[in-house]
């Protein structure tokens, strides 16, 4: 006996989540070994509307699919010939297949969003270090520095700082947006995508200075609290 359309896009779909599910536990598996993981790992990876999950764990979400075309299988199978069931199996079928498009990007852009979260972290390392080397010499300028830093109130800076966390954060965002766009682009629109994101690096080197600055600053102006 022939199968309908509906049944083979749920064996279709069935196969893929499967696929899906071993590439989600290897790249969960792989952002674990990462430190820099822990600067992302807060942030929502899809939109409220297409997942009720909420985790940084890819393989979670993928869990979702899975039931989700589960029950709708039993659904499915269980509703009688109407006029309901097709539009009904469409919409159901439609938002599954929108999840499974986010899962794939998502995977695909693992690789991106983590590098850019290593630099990050990377460049917040290398701040506590100078830091802490400037704490040990006691520069001459250090006192200057401090005095203008007390001008502003820790509440003050720590809201800049928030601030900046967040630009970003979206910054990344846009990075890892555009650098999907590209992949996914044909070849005349590369060359504009390559220079939007290499315009968006360069707001984020600026950004990251900026974060360097005021991290400094509020450093020296606790010290000077202190005292």
């Amino acid at each position: 006996m022939l199968k309908n359309p509906h049944e083979i896009a749920i064996s279709r779909l069935s196969t893929l989540i499967d696929h899906l599910s071993v590439q989600a536990k290897k790249t969960d598996q792989l952002n674990s070994k990462h430190k820099s993981h822990r600067l992302i790992e807060n942030n929502d990876l899809f939109s409220r509307h297409l997942f009720t999950t909420e985790s940084d764990k890819i393989s979670l979400y993928v869990d979702e699919v899975k039931k989700r075309l589960s029950e709708f299988s039993r659904l499915y199978r269980l509703s009688g010939s109407n006029a309901n069931k097709a539009e009904f199996a469409k919409s159901s079928l439609l938002h599954i297949e929108q999840q499974i498009t986010a899962l794939m990007n998502a995977i695909q852009a693992n690789p991106a969003m983590h590098q850019a979260a290593q630099a990050s972290f990377d460049a917040r390392k290398k701040v506590r270090i100078k830091s802490a080397q400037a704490a040990q010499l006691k520069q001459n300028d250090t006192y200057n520095k401090m005095a203008k830093s007390v001008l502003l109130s820790s509440h003050q800076l720590y809201q800049q700082l928030s601030e900046h966390h967040e630009f970003e954060r979206r910054l990344i965002e846009m990075i890892t947006e555009r650098e999907q766009q590209r992949t996914r682009s044909k070849s005349a629109n590369t060359d504009k995508l390559s220079l939007e994101v290499l315009a968006l690096h360069q707001r984020l080197g600026r950004c990251r200075k900026a974060i360097s600055s005021i991290e400094r600053n509020i450093e020296q102006a606790e010290k000077g609290n202190l005292r």
